[in-house]
């Protein structure tokens, strides 16, 4: 593709040795998981913070974090350290201008999951308050919430409507993987693609898988 504006973001990192070996192969993001109601990755705030402090310049360290009281997402920001945070569920009315005020120079994403023409909208109005969207294939209305890390693609028609109709950077996420990520940059065109289970082996970052996905959106 020689496509090398694509940013790729590889999720679930959960050892300085994963964090290494994504960046070695030109992640320009890495997620770092927080306890979540359910899903895969999830770390703890030690780890993310030893993890976040080996990152280096010019790559973004995302605190996936699935709280809504803004409060406890600046403490947990400024423990963790880390310069992206990733809301994966929706928050009250002002709590994104709160989170931008109170922790400046940190980015701010919020995920929309895609689920109907509903989720467009909610993609519309999230970005006038964020640093970009993350679209992602969870159901925040299931008893237990599920808020990433499905493995499981989503709707591409809805996900490229919403990057057509958002000014702000757009990440894909869901069931990405070696042999689908060149088709999801040419149909979605999103900013960046996010990947968590379609890279691992038994619960492992695979060097092999993560070399063919590079390869495919052309690095």
């Amino acid at each position: 593709m020689g496509n090398m504006s694509i940013r790729v973001k590889i999720c679930c990192i959960n050892s300085v040795q994963e964090a290494e070996l994504a960046v070695r192969y030109g992640a320009s993001a890495l997620g770092l998981v927080s306890e979540m109601p359910s899903g895969p990755g999830v770390i703890s705030e030690e780890k993310i913070r030893e993890i976040a402090g080996t990152v280096p310049p010019g790559v973004a360290s995302f605190l996936l974090t699935s709280k809504i009281d803004v409060l406890a997402i600046i403490r947990q920001q400024r423990y963790c350290r880390c310069n992206t945070i990733q809301l994966v569920d929706m928050l009250p009315p002002f709590s994104h201008l709160r989170l931008k005020e109170a922790l400046p120079g940190i980015s701010i994403v919020q995920v929309v999951h895609v689920t109907d023409k509903e989720s467009v909208e909610q993609a519309v109005k999230a970005a006038d308050l964020v640093d970009a969207i993350l679209l992602d294939s969870g159901n925040p209305n299931k008893a237990i919430k599920e808020l990433g890390g499905t493995g499981r693609v989503h709707n591409w028609d809805l996900s490229r409507e919403i990057v057509e109709s958002v000014t702000k950077p757009v990440y894909l996420a869901g069931g990405l993987n070696p042999d689908n990520a060149a088709k999801a940059v040419e149909y979605v065109k999103p900013f960046g693609l996010d990947v968590c289970s379609g890279l691992r082996t038994d619960g492992k970052l695979d060097e092999e898988q993560v070399k063919r996905f590079m390869a495919q959106v052309g690095y």
